[in-house]
């Protein structure tokens, strides 16, 4: 929430996905305040991103807006996100989000999908959430699974789920997200999700 009264809309920054590259955009878009939230634009393909520590419990949550997914509804979330591996979750609404950052926790770390406030698919990482002690014929095949569940919510990247962990690699440009926030890389600098 922003605390801004008598403006409907601000400029956000809003991190560009480049298809098939782990380099991001930096883009800027106007979008709409409603009741002090700044709102994401489905028609612009503009969606909510964030980033949740899953260290020291420190409460930290970076979020933001990410073009590029084509998620029509549902979330996708993952401990998998370079290089801190904290929880990253892109998605079409906050209750979607909810219940697939919820489910890492509850598998201790992993892949989601969720949509309608239900787990669609999950790939859980047992250990240190990164890692599973199953075979790597059935990890590939799981992960293929999960990519073309992700492609009945509308999202047309190939690898959405590696797409996901690198936007939360803070030394690749343009813009990024951890859990501290969005992270102008040219500057190497914590940026606000506004721009004044």
């Amino acid at each position: 929430k922003y605390p801004y009264t008598g403006q409907d809309r601000v400029t956000v920054r809003v991190i560009g996905i480049v298809r098939d590259q782990i380099i991001t955009k930096d883009l800027r878009y106007d979008v709409e305040i409603r009741l002090g939230e700044v709102q994401p634009d489905p028609e612009r393909d503009l969606r909510k991103i964030c980033v949740v520590e899953r260290h020291k419990g420190t409460g930290r949550i970076g979020k933001g807006f990410v073009k590029g997914f084509e998620l029509e509804r549902g979330c996708i979330a993952s401990t998998v996100a370079h290089d801190s591996h904290n929880v990253i979750a892109v998605g079409a609404s906050d209750t979607d989000i909810c219940k697939a950052v919820n489910r890492l926790r509850e598998m201790n770390g992993g892949l989601v999908v969720a949509c309608e406030n239900r787990v669609l698919d999950e790939l859980p990482l047992p250990v240190a959430g990164l890692m599973t002690t199953l075979q790597a014929e059935v990890i590939a095949q799981k992960v293929e699974q999960l990519s073309e569940t992700v492609a009945t919510l509308g999202c047309r990247l190939k690898n959405p789920f590696m797409t996901l962990s690198f936007l939360a690699l803070p030394v690749i440009p343009e813009l990024k997200i951890t859990d501290q926030g969005l992270i102008d890389v040219k500057k190497m600098d914590i940026v606000d999700l506004l721009v004044c």
